[in-house]
């Protein structure tokens, strides 16, 4: 699309996702049972034409190199490609990214920019969950003659305070920027007339304010500039957004569809579990924007005398005599006689076990419950084994690290088991 790069950003470690980050990048943490987070942005991406894709990761980028390499292969005759770049040291620098901006500065000589293949650069977080069409905010940015154009959402008051809220004209041009502006006076001075965003009056004065989506066009040898500005600037939201405004023409490229930032556990298990309901706000099934992921030949999933209700069941899962109500299960799920799993996403295993292997069953196992909970990949699930918990934690850890609670909800570690019996 016009020579458009797209630079998705991996983040760093992911410590408000832990333990779904302990052993894999954020951007690889598994969604809805058959996709990865960066499944999301390269979708996007490829359904609005563009091609050409860099990912920046720094921790634990082995999981999400592998699923990258396997799903997203283009033809031979094609320029397309979606490459993993990982924080490197040169001769310039020997430092780990130290912020989102510091990333793509640390990698814009692979992007190809001073060779003149580069027309405009897309930068996208790679934790978020939304479907756009990224040529109609490529024609806005050449519409309004922008250096930058940043997404942004209209949202409430009480949204605002933990966003990036920018300030425009009546034109769309930005003015201002506050990050997460917290007193009344802040919140006073960053309102704006969404309603130029075509909110009809009612709506734009509930949601007076624009927040910041994270994604961003930048004209290359400006983004170069910015990036390259002496002392250098380590983030976007923080540094480089507030320094250009005033000096470069800032453009708000207006959303109003279903956008969620996938940065907590909780944020993680409400987005998830939304996918289970009547009406989720992501659809899954839309045939004209497909969720591209990694190819399984799997059969399709098999039910065997189960009662299963409001759920999501991937292929190659099989549920034998049990309950599944408002959950997710994911591929190569198992789950026995007896067991019933309410409100939980369990994530699957990347293999089938085989009937002689002594160790633990993977999966769901006899009479288990599990209510609220992630269960991640190759994990066990003992026999009456309970996993509810009882006592109502919002946080705590197991002594022998097998799970963990956040935010009130039980996530099961990647190949762990929980034994026989077990109650928690």
């Amino acid at each position: 699309m016009d020579n458009m790069v797209a630079v998705i950003l991996g983040g760093g470690k992911g410590t408000r996702l832990f333990p779904l980050t302990k052993e894999r990048a954020k951007p690889a943490v598994s969604i809805a049972g058959k996709y990865r987070l960066i499944d999301i942005p390269i979708s996007n991406c490829i359904n609005s034409g563009i091609s050409q894709m860099f990912v920046l990761t720094m921790y634990q980028s082995a999981s999400l190199n592998n699923h990258i390499s396997n799903a997203y292969r283009f033809d031979s005759f094609s320029r397309g490609f979606v490459q993993v770049l990982a924080a490197e040291q040169t001769s310039s620098s020997s430092e780990w990214f130290q912020g989102t901006a510091d990333a793509v500065r640390k990698t814009l000589p692979h992007l190809g920019y001073k060779r003149g293949n580069v027309g405009l650069v897309l930068i996208l977080s790679g934790d978020h969950l939304y479907r756009m069409n990224y040529r109609l905010f490529r024609d806005e940015h050449i519409r309004h003659h922008a250096d930058i154009s940043i997404a942004v959402m209209p949202v409430t008051r009480r949204e605002a305070p933990e966003l990036g809220v920018l300030k425009v004209d009546e034109t769309g041009r930005i003015i201002k920027f506050v990050e997460k502006p917290r007193t009344e006076e802040a919140l006073q001075e960053m309102q704006t007339d969404t309603s130029i965003f075509g909110l009809s009056p009612e709506e734009a004065e509930r949601r007076p304010y624009l927040a910041s989506m994270g994604i961003y066009i930048f004209d290359p040898r400006i983004l170069n500039d910015l990036l390259m500005s002496d002392p250098p600037r380590a983030d976007f939201g923080k540094e480089i957004i507030p320094q250009a405004i005033g000096t470069h023409r800032m453009q708000a490229y207006g959303f109003d569809g279903y956008w969620a930032d996938i940065g907590t556990i909780q944020a993680f298990y409400e987005a998830n579990m939304n996918l289970v309901s009547p009406m989720p706000k992501f659809n899954l099934f839309d045939p004209t924007q497909p969720i591209y992921s990694n190819t399984r030949y799997l059969p399709g999933a098999k039910m065997n005398r189960a009662s299963v209700e409001s759920a999501i069941l991937c292929d190659g899962s099989i549920v034998d005599s049990a309950t599944v109500r408002d959950s997710i299960l994911g591929s190569r799920t198992r789950v026995h006689h007896g067991a019933v799993i309410e409100s939980s996403l369990v994530m699957g295993a990347d293999f089938y076990q085989h009937g002689d292997d002594t160790s633990p069953k993977i999966g769901i196992n006899t009479g288990a419950y599990l209510k609220r909970c992630i269960v991640d990949k190759n994990a066990s699930i003992g026999s009456y084994a309970q996993m509810v918990n009882r006592q109502g934690y919002q946080t705590y850890d197991d002594p022998e690290g097998r799970f963990h609670v956040r935010d009130g909800i039980i996530i099961v570690v990647k190949d762990t088991a929980i034994p026989d019996g077990f109650v928690f």
